[in-house]
């Protein structure tokens, strides 16, 4: 309660100009502007729908496959490139056209994959490999079910997954596990093997461990949505999340606003506290500082 009180103080500075300020919104999709359902409740339809008629840009960045959150972009009516995978695959939807592509090298994928398959975690984990925005994985596990389910995807099961890397190298690396414990200590682990100029390694939710090419995070490409397309600066922005892939955004806009239901550490960095997803905390924060 203190911490939250804290980060309400600290936007003090900033609400009264964001109105005229803001040029670009950037939201993530789970946890965010989609909870449970899946969906895009109204009320966030409503404010999105609000803030454009502003004039202000909507964008979405988030950690799924661009197929995957092609509808939530349709859904929000954004004219932006969508950034998928972290920020590993920005394109535009309208044209086609592809913004930035950075895939994991087919090397770091290789040791990726030997550390997943060690004895002791190979029987705890689903591996999936996303190469041209199709989902690769060993065989069909639990974990992988629910997450097509959610996604809306198939997966391609091919056993050995050395031999999708023989032509490709892919956009995304995932590990699951339905052990938070075990994602903590796999995050852990490889961020002492790897440094941040190796790979960009990230949790999305709590039994996702992540790995993508060192460049790709929602940070940068938020920076290239504003900077480069706009030719705006991080005072135009901004950004809403709930999790630790989307601390770099949240570290380089204007206002940040972390999500009710965001873990303490994500809270501590934004500029305010939204109520949660299940109480349209996205809604609430466009009314607060774009809409009053």
């Amino acid at each position: 309660m203190h911490k939250a009180s804290a980060t309400q103080l600290k936007s003090a500075a900033v609400a009264g100009m964001a109105t005229k300020e803001i040029k670009l919104l950037v939201l993530d999709i789970d946890g965010t502007i989609a909870g449970e359902s899946n969906n895009i409740n109204e009320p966030v339809k409503e404010a999105i729908t609000a803030a454009k008629a502003k004039g202000i840009q909507v964008a979405i960045a988030t950690g799924r496959m661009f197929r995957s959150a092609l509808r939530f972009h349709q859904d929000i009516g954004s004219t932006m490139p969508l950034v998928a995978y972290q920020g590993a695959w920005i394109q535009d939807p309208a044209s086609q056209q592809m913004h930035q592509h950075l895939p994991v090298s087919r090397e770091m994928a290789h040791r990726l994959l030997d550390y997943f398959e060690q004895p002791e975690l190979r029987s705890l984990l689903s591996v999936h490999f996303y190469i041209n925005d199709q989902l690769y994985v060993r065989e069909i596990t639990t974990e992988t079910q629910l997450y097509s389910e959610r996604s809306a995807i198939t997966p391609i099961a091919v056993g050995d997954l050395r031999q999708v890397l023989t032509d490709h190298e892919p956009t995304k690396v995932l590990a699951l596990c339905d052990d938070k414990e075990i994602i903590d200590n796999l995050l852990g682990s490889l961020r002492l093997q790897y440094t941040p100029a190796e790979l960009y390694l990230t949790k999305s939710v709590a039994t996702f461990f992540e790995a993508t090419h060192p460049f790709a995070n929602k940070g940068m490409a938020v920076r290239y949505l504003a900077e480069e397309l706009l030719g705006v600066q991080p005072s135009n922005v901004m950004t809403i999340g709930d999790n630790f892939n989307d601390l770099e955004m949240l570290e380089y806009a204007g206002i940040s606003v972390a999500m009710g239901n965001a873990p303490p550490q994500i809270q501590a960095i934004a500029s305010w506290i939204a109520p949660t997803i299940d109480q349209d905390g996205v809604a609430v924060a466009i009314e607060k500082f774009l809409l009053s």
